[in-house]
Protein backbone atom coordinates (compact mmCIF):
# COMPACT_ATOMS: atom_id res chain seq x y z
CA UNK A 1 0.00 0.00 0.00
CA UNK A 2 1.02 3.46 -0.74
CA UNK A 3 2.37 5.30 1.56
CA UNK A 4 1.65 9.31 2.70
CA UNK A 5 3.69 11.67 4.70
CA UNK A 6 3.22 15.45 5.31
CA UNK A 7 4.86 18.05 7.53
CA UNK A 8 4.12 21.38 8.30
CA UNK A 9 5.89 24.12 10.42
CA UNK A 10 4.92 27.31 8.54
CA UNK A 11 5.11 30.33 9.04
CA UNK A 12 9.12 28.64 10.07
CA UNK A 13 11.23 27.24 7.61
CA UNK A 14 12.70 23.88 9.69
CA UNK A 15 15.50 21.41 8.73
CA UNK A 16 14.72 17.94 8.09
CA UNK A 17 16.61 14.72 7.11
CA UNK A 18 14.70 12.60 4.83
CA UNK A 19 15.28 8.82 4.56
CA UNK A 20 12.65 7.48 1.67
CA UNK A 21 13.62 3.59 1.49
CA UNK A 22 15.27 2.98 4.70
CA UNK A 23 14.67 -0.92 4.50
CA UNK A 24 17.80 -3.48 5.47
CA UNK A 25 19.22 -5.43 3.01
CA UNK A 26 18.12 -8.60 4.92
CA UNK A 27 16.69 -11.37 3.05
CA UNK A 28 13.45 -11.01 4.83
CA UNK A 29 13.10 -7.77 3.60
CA UNK A 30 13.99 -8.80 0.18
CA UNK A 31 11.38 -11.30 0.61
CA UNK A 32 8.86 -8.34 0.36
CA UNK A 33 7.71 -6.72 -3.02
CA UNK A 34 9.73 -3.48 -3.09
CA UNK A 35 7.82 0.21 -3.76
CA UNK A 36 7.58 1.06 -7.21
CA UNK A 37 8.78 4.60 -6.39
CA UNK A 38 9.92 7.11 -3.93
CA UNK A 39 9.18 11.15 -3.78
CA UNK A 40 10.10 13.92 -1.41
CA UNK A 41 8.84 17.77 -2.37
CA UNK A 42 9.60 20.59 -0.50
CA UNK A 43 9.52 24.51 -1.44
CA UNK A 44 13.02 26.64 -1.05
CA UNK A 45 13.17 30.23 0.10
CA UNK A 46 11.63 31.83 -2.37
CA UNK A 47 8.51 29.24 -2.34
CA UNK A 48 9.41 27.19 -5.77
CA UNK A 49 8.19 23.90 -5.40
CA UNK A 50 11.44 21.41 -5.76
CA UNK A 51 10.99 17.11 -6.54
CA UNK A 52 13.35 14.62 -5.46
CA UNK A 53 11.77 11.44 -7.80
CA UNK A 54 12.64 7.99 -8.77
CA UNK A 55 11.11 5.25 -9.84
CA UNK A 56 12.05 2.11 -7.99
CA UNK A 57 11.96 -1.69 -9.23
CA UNK A 58 13.52 -4.58 -8.36
CA UNK A 59 15.92 -4.99 -11.16
CA UNK A 60 16.92 -1.10 -10.56
CA UNK A 61 19.63 0.86 -8.49
CA UNK A 62 17.67 2.00 -5.25
CA UNK A 63 20.77 4.13 -4.33
CA UNK A 64 18.74 7.27 -4.84
CA UNK A 65 16.16 6.29 -2.69
CA UNK A 66 17.90 5.20 0.12
CA UNK A 67 20.27 8.18 0.24
CA UNK A 68 19.29 10.67 3.06
CA UNK A 69 18.32 14.12 2.25
CA UNK A 70 18.79 16.98 4.39
CA UNK A 71 15.98 19.74 3.48
CA UNK A 72 14.77 23.09 4.32
CA UNK A 73 11.22 24.10 3.65
CA UNK A 74 7.98 25.02 6.27
CA UNK A 75 6.05 22.06 4.40
CA UNK A 76 7.65 18.88 3.52
CA UNK A 77 5.56 16.06 0.94
CA UNK A 78 6.76 11.82 0.84
CA UNK A 79 5.52 9.31 -0.69
CA UNK A 80 6.08 5.56 -1.14
CA UNK A 81 4.68 4.46 -4.32
CA UNK A 82 3.55 0.78 -4.93
CA UNK A 83 2.36 1.03 -8.90
CA UNK A 84 -1.37 0.67 -9.26
CA UNK A 85 -2.09 2.74 -12.45
CA UNK A 86 0.93 3.74 -14.64
CA UNK A 87 4.19 2.12 -15.29
CA UNK A 88 7.23 2.68 -13.14
CA UNK A 89 8.25 6.21 -14.27
CA UNK A 90 9.40 9.34 -13.03
CA UNK A 91 6.18 10.61 -14.85
CA UNK A 92 4.01 8.38 -12.65
CA UNK A 93 6.08 8.78 -9.81
CA UNK A 94 4.58 10.69 -6.77
CA UNK A 95 4.36 14.10 -5.27
CA UNK A 96 3.13 15.54 -8.55
CA UNK A 97 3.30 19.68 -8.96
CA UNK A 98 0.77 21.80 -10.80
CA UNK A 99 0.67 25.36 -10.10
CA UNK A 100 3.05 25.87 -7.69
CA UNK A 101 1.13 22.76 -5.22
CA UNK A 102 2.38 19.54 -4.48
CA UNK A 103 0.01 16.60 -4.16
CA UNK A 104 0.26 12.74 -3.80
CA UNK A 105 -2.20 10.19 -3.41
CA UNK A 106 -2.74 6.30 -1.79
CA UNK A 107 -6.07 5.14 -3.17
CA UNK A 108 -7.49 3.97 -6.76
CA UNK A 109 -9.75 5.99 -8.73
CA UNK A 110 -11.32 4.12 -11.78
CA UNK A 111 -13.43 5.12 -15.03
CA UNK A 112 -10.21 7.17 -16.67
CA UNK A 113 -11.98 7.80 -19.65
CA UNK A 114 -14.88 9.39 -18.12
CA UNK A 115 -12.49 11.81 -16.26
CA UNK A 116 -10.61 12.50 -18.94
CA UNK A 117 -13.33 13.76 -20.84
CA UNK A 118 -15.13 15.56 -17.84
CA UNK A 119 -11.09 17.54 -17.91
CA UNK A 120 -11.01 18.24 -21.24
CA UNK A 121 -8.67 20.92 -21.93
CA UNK A 122 -7.39 20.60 -18.24
CA UNK A 123 -6.37 17.24 -19.17
CA UNK A 124 -2.78 19.14 -20.91
CA UNK A 125 -2.14 19.58 -16.99
CA UNK A 126 -1.07 15.54 -16.92
CA UNK A 127 1.99 14.19 -18.06
CA UNK A 128 1.95 10.66 -16.79
CA UNK A 129 -0.57 7.98 -16.99
CA UNK A 130 -1.90 7.43 -13.33
CA UNK A 131 -5.46 7.92 -11.96
CA UNK A 132 -4.09 10.44 -9.22
CA UNK A 133 -2.55 13.02 -11.80
CA UNK A 134 -5.85 13.10 -13.66
CA UNK A 135 -7.31 13.90 -9.73
CA UNK A 136 -5.02 16.15 -9.40
CA UNK A 137 -5.47 18.25 -12.82
CA UNK A 138 -9.48 18.19 -11.52
CA UNK A 139 -8.16 19.89 -8.44
CA UNK A 140 -6.22 22.45 -9.87
CA UNK A 141 -9.11 23.34 -12.07
CA UNK A 142 -12.24 23.55 -9.58
CA UNK A 143 -9.25 25.40 -7.12
CA UNK A 144 -9.22 28.14 -10.12
CA UNK A 145 -13.21 28.24 -10.61
CA UNK A 146 -13.33 28.26 -6.87
CA UNK A 147 -11.28 32.06 -7.19
CA UNK A 148 -7.98 29.72 -5.61
CA UNK A 149 -9.92 28.45 -2.63
CA UNK A 150 -8.10 25.06 -2.73
CA UNK A 151 -10.23 23.84 0.00
CA UNK A 152 -13.58 24.53 -2.06
CA UNK A 153 -11.30 23.03 -5.37
CA UNK A 154 -10.56 19.49 -3.32
CA UNK A 155 -14.19 19.35 -2.40
CA UNK A 156 -15.90 19.84 -5.74
CA UNK A 157 -13.73 17.41 -7.36
CA UNK A 158 -13.79 14.87 -4.92
CA UNK A 159 -17.75 14.82 -4.74
CA UNK A 160 -17.31 15.02 -8.64
CA UNK A 161 -15.40 11.37 -8.49
CA UNK A 162 -17.34 9.81 -5.67
CA UNK A 163 -20.57 10.54 -7.59
CA UNK A 164 -19.65 9.65 -10.60
CA UNK A 165 -16.79 7.51 -11.20
CA UNK A 166 -15.80 3.70 -9.60
CA UNK A 167 -13.74 4.58 -6.57
CA UNK A 168 -11.46 2.74 -4.33
CA UNK A 169 -10.20 5.16 -1.85
CA UNK A 170 -8.86 9.06 -2.03
CA UNK A 171 -6.83 9.75 0.68
CA UNK A 172 -4.13 13.07 -0.35
CA UNK A 173 -2.18 15.44 0.81
CA UNK A 174 -1.56 18.23 -0.81
CA UNK A 175 0.61 21.52 0.07
CA UNK A 176 1.72 24.87 -0.83
CA UNK A 177 4.65 26.63 0.10
CA UNK A 178 2.51 27.67 3.67
CA UNK A 179 0.01 25.38 3.80
CA UNK A 180 -1.35 21.34 4.03
CA UNK A 181 -4.77 20.02 3.20
CA UNK A 182 -5.23 16.45 3.88
CA UNK A 183 -8.11 14.07 2.80
CA UNK A 184 -9.71 10.43 3.80
CA UNK A 185 -12.11 9.13 1.77
CA UNK A 186 -13.98 7.07 2.18
CA UNK A 187 -13.24 4.34 5.35
CA UNK A 188 -10.84 1.90 2.96
CA UNK A 189 -7.38 3.40 4.31
CA UNK A 190 -6.06 5.14 7.52
CA UNK A 191 -4.56 8.63 7.75
CA UNK A 192 -3.98 9.93 10.62
CA UNK A 193 -2.66 13.78 12.14
CA UNK A 194 -0.36 14.60 15.00
CA UNK A 195 -0.33 18.29 16.09
CA UNK A 196 3.15 18.39 17.93
CA UNK A 197 4.20 21.47 20.50
CA UNK A 198 7.67 22.27 19.91
CA UNK A 199 9.96 19.60 21.60
CA UNK A 200 6.88 17.17 20.88
CA UNK A 201 4.53 16.29 23.57
CA UNK A 202 7.51 15.62 26.77
CA UNK A 203 8.45 19.26 25.92
CA UNK A 204 12.44 18.11 25.00
CA UNK A 205 12.48 16.00 22.26
CA UNK A 206 13.35 16.58 18.81
CA UNK A 207 11.12 15.04 15.90
CA UNK A 208 12.25 11.33 15.01
CA UNK A 209 9.28 9.58 13.08
CA UNK A 210 9.79 6.21 11.28
CA UNK A 211 7.28 4.64 9.78
CA UNK A 212 6.13 0.73 10.54
CA UNK A 213 7.74 -0.88 7.79
CA UNK A 214 11.05 1.02 7.52
CA UNK A 215 10.77 2.47 4.29
CA UNK A 216 10.53 5.94 6.10
CA UNK A 217 12.46 8.01 8.27
CA UNK A 218 12.30 11.65 9.35
CA UNK A 219 14.13 13.24 11.89
CA UNK A 220 14.83 17.27 12.86
CA UNK A 221 16.78 18.59 15.89
CA UNK A 222 14.94 21.87 14.28
CA UNK A 223 11.66 20.85 15.19
CA UNK A 224 12.39 20.06 18.76
CA UNK A 225 12.41 24.21 19.09
CA UNK A 226 9.06 24.78 16.99
CA UNK A 227 5.19 23.27 16.86
CA UNK A 228 4.39 21.42 13.33
CA UNK A 229 1.48 19.32 12.25
CA UNK A 230 2.18 15.57 10.41
CA UNK A 231 -0.41 14.09 8.44
CA UNK A 232 1.05 10.03 7.68
CA UNK A 233 -0.59 6.69 6.78
CA UNK A 234 -0.11 5.42 9.72
CA UNK A 235 1.39 6.37 13.04
CA UNK A 236 5.04 7.34 13.09
CA UNK A 237 6.35 7.16 17.08
CA UNK A 238 4.77 5.98 20.05
CA UNK A 239 2.76 8.85 20.94
CA UNK A 240 -0.62 8.63 21.73
CA UNK A 241 -1.32 11.67 20.22
CA UNK A 242 -2.23 10.63 16.70
CA UNK A 243 -5.60 10.79 15.76
CA UNK A 244 -7.33 8.90 13.05
CA UNK A 245 -9.18 11.47 10.50
CA UNK A 246 -13.30 10.57 9.80
CA UNK A 247 -14.01 9.10 6.39
CA UNK A 248 -14.94 11.94 4.70
CA UNK A 249 -12.46 14.13 6.64
CA UNK A 250 -11.00 17.31 5.30
CA UNK A 251 -7.93 18.70 7.33
CA UNK A 252 -6.44 22.24 6.79
CA UNK A 253 -3.43 23.47 8.27
CA UNK A 254 -3.42 27.08 7.71
CA UNK A 255 0.24 29.73 7.52
CA UNK A 256 -0.22 29.86 11.35
CA UNK A 257 -0.55 26.06 12.25
CA UNK A 258 -3.96 26.82 12.92
CA UNK A 259 -5.89 23.49 12.28
CA UNK A 260 -9.52 23.27 10.70
CA UNK A 261 -11.42 20.34 9.47
CA UNK A 262 -14.85 19.27 8.38
CA UNK A 263 -16.46 16.42 7.12
CA UNK A 264 -16.47 17.44 3.15
CA UNK A 265 -18.12 14.02 2.19
CA UNK A 266 -19.97 12.30 4.53
CA UNK A 267 -21.68 9.76 2.30
CA UNK A 268 -20.64 6.71 0.60
CA UNK A 269 -18.95 6.51 -2.90
CA UNK A 270 -21.98 6.32 -5.41
CA UNK A 271 -19.92 3.49 -6.92
CA UNK A 272 -17.66 2.07 -4.39
CA UNK A 273 -15.27 -0.94 -5.40
CA UNK A 274 -13.82 -3.47 -3.57
CA UNK A 275 -10.72 -5.32 -3.49
CA UNK A 276 -11.96 -8.40 -5.37
CA UNK A 277 -13.53 -5.45 -7.93
CA UNK A 278 -9.89 -4.50 -8.39
CA UNK A 279 -6.98 -5.34 -11.57
CA UNK A 280 -4.96 -7.69 -9.82
CA UNK A 281 -1.59 -5.48 -10.02
CA UNK A 282 -4.35 -2.31 -8.31
CA UNK A 283 -5.54 -4.93 -5.64
CA UNK A 284 -2.16 -5.36 -4.91
CA UNK A 285 -0.88 -1.70 -4.15
CA UNK A 286 -3.70 -1.70 -2.13
CA UNK A 287 -3.66 -4.03 0.14
CA UNK A 288 -2.24 -3.45 3.99
CA UNK A 289 1.59 -4.53 4.34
Amino acid sequence: MCRLFGLISSPLRTHATFWLLDAPDSLSAQSHREPDGTGLGYFDAGGTPELHKAPIAAYEDRAFAREAREIESATFLAHIRYASTGGLDVRNTHPFEQHGRLFAHNGVIEGLDGLDQHLGEDRALVHGDTDSERFFALVTRETAAHGGDVSAGLVSAARWVAGNLPLFALNIILVTARELWALRYPATHELYVLRRPAGGHHGSRHLDHTGRYGHLRVRSAHLGEVPSVVVASEPMDESPHWRLLEPGELLHVGPDLRVTSTVALPGPPAHPLTLADLRPEAADSQRPA
